[in-house]
């Protein structure tokens, strides 16, 4: 598979570095910082086609295995409910885990997306994927400290995943699950959606 048959996304932030993504749908986002040519892209898409390449073919296994499972797309009615569901359980996880963690937080918000597990802003807000009232429990207090653990370290650097592991210890456990299934939990969302 040729780069030129597959869409990419640029996303131009204040970040340091370029960042590659292959998405359930099979297309890839570069995360790039402002003052990144489209020249230096390029180079680094060339650069990285055998790992865009590699992902993409198990993007397209996990797809086979959905396909396989013949789960259905979800309604509308029904991320309605995973909502309202997450709205109930997730705050009260994060303030389970704030309180252990000694962090503080501002408004926690549920959406339902197609890139993301959950985010925190610098300010403190907190975002989480209503999808993730389809994992086990475990997962989603995985997302959660994660969560909070950017409330100390706004990145990922080594000091961030020691926080992490500090609240859970078999934190890897929830990332692979994620890495494993978390594209067809995904891929349940509809195109229109």
């Amino acid at each position: 598979m040729a780069l030129t048959d597959v869409k990419v996304n640029v996303i131009r932030s204040n970040r340091r570095t370029i960042a590659i993504q292959v998405n359930p749908d099979l297309t890839v986002t570069v995360r790039a910082p402002r003052r990144a040519t489209q020249r230096e892209i390029d180079r680094i898409l060339r650069e990285k086609q055998p790992w865009i390449q590699k992902h993409m073919e198990q993007m397209k296994e996990k797809r086979a295995q959905y396909d396989a499972m013949e789960m259905d797309g979800l309604t509308d009615a029904e991320c309605r409910q995973l909502k309202q569901k997450a709205q109930a359980y997730i705050p009260e996880r994060v303030e389970y885990f704030a309180n252990i963690m000694g962090v503080d937080y501002g408004r926690i918000t549920i959406r339902k997306q197609k890139t993301r597990w959950g985010s925190c802003s610098g300010k403190g807000n907190l975002n989480f994927n209503c999808l993730l009232m389809l994992a086990p429990p475990e997962v989603i207090d995985y997302v959660v400290i994660h969560e909070l653990c950017h409330r100390k370290e706004m990145n990922h650097s080594r000091a961030f995943w020691r926080e992490v592991e500090k609240v859970m210890p078999d934190y890897k456990k929830s990332v692979l699950w994620l890495k494993n299934q978390g594209s067809m939990l995904i891929g349940r969302l509809r195109e229109d959606v």
